[in-house]
């Protein structure tokens, strides 16, 4: 262990003639624990996301802080912006603050004390499998005889620690996953699909939802039922493609508003 623990602190440059000059069997445990390093490393993308200094520091990214600080004064929120621009990240994460409860310290918007109840969902199931669950869970790997997360999403892997319900009728779509909350106990990640119709959100209430990509008028009214009795939030990321619907509409003021001017 020694030895190992010397090779990882060398420079990368050292490090190749460093393990070639070991025996067979400490190389071996060498790459064993090189490999449990990169999987560690690779679950912990949030707490690389918004730092404070260097290439992506926060600073560089205000639409962003304008989008997390407006969840302290408004339950209704659309990042409305061009495509690429780093919506998916910015609702991702801050999905993935309320689930675990891992608030940076300069967490300017909403907070949650207890573990959440919240819905993510696109377009359709294979969108929301592709997008939205490789976003926040990673990629799914065997255990055995069963899938699990592997957690190298935006989600921490170290808060998924039990197995996710699967959909049936879609490859690999996760139905809801349990996720490790600080305050003690598990939220809840539902992800749905706009495919699903409106139906699909009826029912139960939700302290966030956050919907990628635009969503029909009638399932949007409905996750704001959902929310209404917790007084929880609704976020929208989205490009406004399909032009001035009456969710875009909704969230522009009203010199940009074809309707409310005209009235």
């Amino acid at each position: 262990m020694e030895t190992i623990n010397h090779l990882q602190s060398l420079p990368s440059s050292q490090v190749a003639a460093a393990v070639g000059a070991l025996s067979r069997a400490d190389r071996e445990r060498f790459l064993i624990a090189a490999q449990e390093r990169l999987r560690r490393h690779g679950q912990r993308e949030f707490y690389r996301l918004f730092p404070s200094k260097g290439a992506y520091r926060r600073q560089l990214y205000p639409r962003h802080m304008e989008f997390f600080a407006a969840g302290s004064d408004y339950r209704e929120r659309c990042f409305l912006a061009a495509n690429r621009v780093g919506k998916t990240v910015g609702g991702g994460y801050e999905i993935s603050c309320h689930l675990t409860g891992l608030y940076p310290k300069w967490w300017p918007g909403r907070r949650f004390d207890r573990p959440t109840k919240c819905w993510s969902a696109g377009k359709t199931n294979e969108t929301t499998r592709d997008i939205i669950q490789a976003k926040l869970l990673g990629s799914v790997q065997p255990r055995g005889s069963e899938k699990w997360m592997d957690g190298t999403g935006i989600i921490p892997g170290e808060m998924l620690t039990k197995r996710p319900a699967w959909k049936s009728g879609v490859a690999d779509l996760v139905d809801t996953i349990k996720v490790k909350h600080v305050s003690g106990g598990y939220s809840t990640l539902g992800l749905k699909s706009y495919q699903q119709g409106r139906g699909s959100f009826e029912g139960t209430e939700q302290d966030v939802i956050w919907l990628d990509e635009e969503c029909p008028e009638d399932v949007y009214g409905e996750c704001l039922i959902r929310t209404a009795t917790t007084d929880g939030l609704v976020m929208l990321t989205f490009t406004p493609l399909m032009g001035l619907t009456q969710v875009v509409l909704q969230f522009l003021p009203d010199e940009m508003n074809p309707g409310a001017a005209a009235a």
